[in-house]
């Protein structure tokens, strides 16, 4: 057959509603209420022909404003970082994007051993003792971490602090109200968590922290002084971080953290408008056994060759629902071998490299700002920061509408701080990675004066 499609003719469709015992396809849906649902026409073209269809789809496409027709200065969670052309090439391979959970062994190998050295990269990294095969993104990582917490310390109390991103706290929220846990945020101050105010909201029915480094506004958390709160009152301290960042800073391991999370999406994989990303989960030997998901371990055969498997697998699907450390029923196995491809070809200097771009590249855009004291655009907090950086616009702007304008000019702003911090509003948070050029910073710090 020539068509793309399998069309289903008029024969087997009344073949279909004979076996059923349907008389029409109206009637399949006979239950539903007439008020609820749509009358008239979907506000859709009509059928298209094949070429048609592919340019009215291209056009569509088209209106999207991509990384590859505009400079990004946006970030949030998601960043223009360089995808090395080798990860496209491997993992378009069909045994790995074909594959699914391993649960034979035996036929699984290479998406077994994938996964293993993604697990050895993510300890490595964070300085941690274990890492499961990869979570859905950072932001579910971070609220099943809090879950973990609960279950470990039995405390109902999880604090976390307002400058972890947005959505990951409602994230929390809504996980923390099916097990019945309260969630407290503590405020912050100048940029970074407030830790007068963290000291206060702690106390002895905390079960965790769970704090953002770099934060949501950019900026570097005083993790010293936060893991000695927490482990005062006898509560795990979790850390959401930007793995990217690790190229620099300091080890959550050695800073004390007992729950490292993070989103891989930094790693080699590409924004994609949204997603899909890879979260990570990591934590000290004593919590592996709460760990959610599964861990892939490495073993060897009767014949005494290496060999991987599927170690721990605390979910309900394989274990006592009341057992279960979590719902979490799958990985991103795909997304953590593009995460695994990139840190084996940027090894540890390039990966040091790649880290220290964004962080000089940022420091330079953001001194573009500070220089001019007459300047209409002002750095809105003096702590350090990673690759992000806050940045205040003049009384009254509409950062949607400079947002508009520089569009216009080829570069995608800034995120608008207002949307989730009301004491915020007029205030930007800019992203510069190691793609942007020192003509584009130079061109958008002057558009982004140009646009107020």
């Amino acid at each position: 057959m020539k068509h793309r499609y399998l069309p289903m003719t008029r024969s087997d469709e009344q073949e279909m509603l004979e076996v059923i015992g349907a008389q029409s396809v109206a009637e399949l849906f006979a239950d539903i209420p007439d008020e609820v649902k749509y009358a008239g026409t979907l506000p859709m073209s009509g059928p298209l022909s094949e070429p048609a269809l592919m340019k009215h789809l291209k056009e569509l496409a088209g209106r999207n404003a991509d990384f590859e027709r505009y400079a990004s200065f946006l970030g949030a969670g998601l960043y223009d970082h360089q995808v090395p052309v080798v990860i496209q090439h491997l993992i378009s391979r069909s045994e790995f994007y074909t594959a699914y959970t391993p649960y034979q062994p035996e036929i699984s190998q290479g998406e077994l051993q994938a996964i293993f050295e993604f697990q050895s990269y993510i300890c490595e990294l964070t300085g941690m003792k274990v890492a499961n095969a990869s979570m859905y993104d950072g932001a579910t990582a971070l609220a099943e971490a809090a879950a973990l917490a609960a279950g470990a310390v039995k405390r109902r109390k999880i604090v976390v602090t307002r400058t972890v991103h947005p959505e990951a706290r409602e994230i929390v929220r809504t996980t923390a109200r099916g097990l019945d846990l309260e969630v407290v945020e503590a405020d912050f101050k100048d940029g970074v968590t407030d830790l007068e105010k963290l000291a206060a909201a702690i106390d002895g029915d905390t079960a965790a922290v769970l704090v953002q480094t770099p934060n949501f506004l950019g900026h570097l958390e005083d993790i010293p002084a936060i893991e000695a709160l927490i482990h005062q009152a006898k509560g795990l301290l979790v850390m959401s971080v930007n793995p990217l960042s690790l190229g620099l800073l300091e080890s959550p391991g050695k800073l004390g953290a007992d729950v490292v999370v993070g989103d891989a999406q930094p790693l080699g994989i590409p924004a994609s408008f949204g997603g899909p990303t890879c979260g990570f989960f990591a934590v000290t030997e004593a919590l592996m056994r709460r760990m959610p998901g599964r861990i892939v371990g490495q073993t060897v055969d009767k014949d005494g060759k290496r060999g991987f498997v599927l170690t721990l697998q605390a979910r309900e699907q394989h274990i006592r629902r009341e057992k279960a450390t979590s719902n979490i029923c799958s990985n991103q196995a795909l997304l953590a071998l593009c995460a695994s491809v990139y840190m084996s070809v940027m090894g540890k200097e390039g990966f040091r490299e790649a880290a220290l771009l964004n962080y000089r590249k940022a420091r330079y855009a953001a001194g573009l700002a500070a220089a001019s004291g007459d300047s209409r655009v002002q750095l809105a907090f003096a702590a350090p920061f990673f690759n992000e950086f806050s940045l205040r616009l003049p009384e009254g702007a509409d950062i949607q509408a400079v947002n508009a304008k520089l569009l216009e000019k080829g570069f995608l702003g800034g995120y608008d701080l207002g949307l989730a911090y009301p004491e915020l509003v007029g205030h930007m948070l800019v992203a510069v990675t190691e793609q942007r050029t020192k003509d584009e910073i130079d061109a958008f710090m002057r558009e982004l004066e140009a646009c107020l």
